[in-house]
């Protein structure tokens, strides 16, 4: 069965249209849900807005949205006058540049949708725009109106033949300047034997990416407590991990590559090895849990 498209419109590139759909390519709908319940009825429990100074409850009708011009002090805005700045949707996707695919700072990346065909007299024209961009490597930068605001699309090829990828890009007053973050990041000099050996690990662990191998712990660990729970077992313990000692940072770089005393060389003129009581791992490794 075919999932209900979000949004459904026209794709317009040029003197190119067709009729598509956009379909959320990620939910979170199946995490387990929890609900906030009364410990010693048991029953659920629902939130209710209550006035601040008050402290008694206020009633849909005189629930209003207001903006915070002084501490305590608000502008009100009514539903009406809201729904007065709601642009007017035309139900197109128009396409504006395209750009290449490696040059999209990912930061601005928000959530992805699958773009589709929404009838089979468009399949002609979607597959075309699909394979375009396919064959440049690029992807389209379009305009919509969704969920009440205009945003930006990137649309790009996606992984199966023929497919599309539709992304919100979050706007440049939403990213934070990395500045900030990397301010009290001291500049550090990376030796020629450090860099020879990160690259070193870095070919040694290249792989692919399976996204069926990415583990959600503690989605897993929390069905695990709810089955205990209902089936009246003893709840798992959760197992603390051991602190990591600090080492320098070039023993262990040379640990990684696997050219430290221990890992199948010899050791070197001079240097002792290891003793019975700390011979292992230089560093001792985190359990799971």
């Amino acid at each position: 069965m075919t999932p209900r498209a979000s949004w459904k419109g026209f794709l317009t590139v040029g003197a190119l249209g067709c009729r598509v759909g956009l379909h959320a390519a990620a939910s979170s709908s199946e995490r387990i849900a929890l609900h906030m319940v009364n410990r010693k009825t048991g029953h659920r429990l629902h939130r209710q807005y209550v006035d601040e100074e008050t402290g008694r409850p206020v009633g849909r009708d005189d629930q209003v949205k207001g903006y915070e011009v002084a501490t305590g002090e608000f502008v009100t805005l009514t539903p009406d006058e809201i729904a007065s700045v709601v642009p007017e949707g035309d139900k197109a996707i128009t396409v504006s540049a395209f750009v290449p695919c490696d040059s999209i700072d990912t930061t601005y990346l928000d959530r992805p949708y699958f773009l589709a065909p929404s009838d089979a007299a468009g399949s002609e024209a979607f597959a075309l725009i699909a394979a375009g961009l396919a064959a440049r490597k690029v992807a389209a930068l379009g305009e919509v109106v969704l969920f009440r605001r205009v945003r930006k699309l990137l649309i790009r090829p996606g992984l199966a033949h023929g497919a599309l990828i539709a992304q919100t890009l979050n706007f440049d007053y939403e990213v934070r300047s990395a500045d900030a973050a990397f301010a009290d990041v001291p500049d550090v000099a990376v030796t020629e034997e450090m860099l020879s050996l990160a690259l070193h690990i870095v070919r040694a662990k290249t792989g692919t990416f399976d996204p069926a191998a990415l583990d959600d712990r503690y989605e897993n660990a929390l069905a695990e407590l709810v089955r205990a729970k209902v089936e009246g077992r003893p709840v798992p313990r959760r197992r603390t991990a051991r602190a990591e000692n600090v080492v320098d940072l070039l023993d262990a770089l040379r640990a990684s590559a696997g050219t430290a005393r221990g890992k199948g060389k010899p050791a070197r003129r001079g240097a002792r090895g290891p003793s019975p009581a700390t011979s292992g791992p230089a560093r001792p490794k985190h359990e799971a849990g």
